[in-house]
């Protein structure tokens, strides 16, 4: 018998039931470290054990889905590689994996960050790299494979590692607070982990305010979106934070000052009055259900009767039916026919936070009766059918899963 790696030492039925058995104590053990609610215990099992298994060991890369091209709606051309490390998403992977009590999957991921931004002198982070850090994931399609279900086209690689989107500055500082805060981790170089978040404020301090493709990766132009901006606010207003903790007085006071000016601009800008809600770009129109999270990054207090006017606005516009979509707009590929996933658990999310709990917990229990016979989630769902669609399982949703089921949980 042919093998990779070390010969066989031993019969192929007692070494296979060896490895069975091995893996099988790996994993129980693993799920037994978890804290989980008394409520909806098996869901956010079964989410966390598909965050980990989309965790590249060997550098801590978290990948968006194992899946390549499973198209957001049938007929579309919205098929996508996600098998690829968006820091954005591993962000709030490895966030909901700490919050189950896993954080060495959020140290490997600071790891693979340092690794990424000592080699950008500039810090021009791209949002998305491959599992090994590969800058270059040049988009392309397999023309002579049919696809999901015929629905092509096949793509290999993803365009968006050209794109610009100024939020991830944000999401980083905002994952390695726990480095400075939670007493259970031990920094082995808080002078070198602050020099990351510094360099990483002070990027997000230039790029406040500027057009980019967003976090919905609009391809054929650049805006300037609420959310963006919303996030280089998130790293210096969290930065200072922490340059306080560390008795950074000076830094902490200038990043404070930064803070107050971009809040305000954000306030003016961002805010449509006529609509009662923030809206996707600067003085814009439309809807974005990336602004649920206004609350969650400390920018909105629970009690701000803007978060609740916002999310009466979107819940008209935005929601169908159990379900919620991105944004409404036409985008490159016209007018989005499905729902998605993680906003619709951020729209749960809301719900809870502005005191609509009985209404998140029977949003949320509609939704997870959606997932297949093992849990599973996908990126996108049909609202009329409940079918799902997108690459699977999508790491986005069951992030989303886990922290509404924490916040709904007892």
């Amino acid at each position: 018998m042919l093998t990779y790696g070390k010969p066989l030492e031993g019969p192929i039925k007692s070494l296979a039931e060896e490895y069975h058995d091995r893996t099988v104590a790996y994993w129980r053990t693993w799920c037994k470290h978890c804290s989980v609610p008394f409520d909806f215990q098996d869901e956010v099992l079964r989410s966390a054990l598909t965050l980990k298994l989309h965790i590249f060991e060997d550098t801590g890369a978290v990948i968006a889905a194992t899946t390549t091209s499973i198209p957001e709606a049938p007929g579309t051309g919205r098929n996508w590689d996600y098998r690829y490390c968006w820091l954005r998403d591993a962000y709030f992977a490895v966030g909901a994996l700490n919050r189950l009590g896993h954080f060495e999957e959020m140290e490997k991921f600071i790891t693979y960050l340092r690794n990424i931004t000592q080699d950008e002198p500039n810090l021009s982070l791209q949002p998305v790299y491959g599992i090994g850090g590969e800058r270059v994931l040049e988009e392309r399609e397999i023309s002579w494979l049919s696809g999901f279900l015929g629905q092509g086209p096949v793509r290999i690689g993803n365009l968006a590692h050209r794109h610009r989107q100024h939020d991830v500055y944000g999401e980083l500082v905002l994952c390695m607070l726990p480095f400075f805060f939670d007493r259970r981790i031990v920094d082995q170089d808080p002078g070198g982990n602050f020099g990351v978040v510094e360099r990483l404020v002070r990027r997000a301090g230039e790029l406040f305010g500027k057009p980019d493709a967003g976090i919905w990766e609009f391809r054929s132009e650049e805006s300037l979106h609420v959310f963006s901006s919303l996030m280089c606010w998130a790293a210096v207003h969290h930065g200072a934070r922490i340059a306080r903790h560390l008795g950074r007085t000076d830094l902490a006071d200038d990043w404070d000052g930064r803070a107050a000016q971009f809040r305000s601009i954000l306030e003016r800008e961002a805010w449509n009055e006529a609509l009662g809600c923030f809206t996707m770009t600067f003085r814009g129109s439309q809807p974005d259900a990336s602004n649920l999270l206004m609350a969650r990054v400390d920018f909105l207090r629970p009690d701000d009767p803007r978060l609740a006017r916002t999310l009466a606005r979107y819940e008209q516009v935005l929601k169908e039916g159990d379900y919620v979509f991105r944004y409404r707009s036409r985008d490159d590929f016209g007018v989005p026919k499905s729902a998605f996933l993680i906003c619709t658990f951020w729209f749960i999310e809301a719900l809870a936070t502005v005191g609509r709990t009985a209404e998140a917990h029977d949003m949320f229990r509609k939704v997870i009766a959606r997932a297949n016979p093992l849990g599973l989630l996908s990126e996108d769902i049909d609202p009329a059918t409940g079918e799902l669609w997108g690459n699977f399982p999508q790491t986005y949703s069951h992030v989303g899963l886990i922290t509404s089921a924490l916040l709904l949980g007892t």
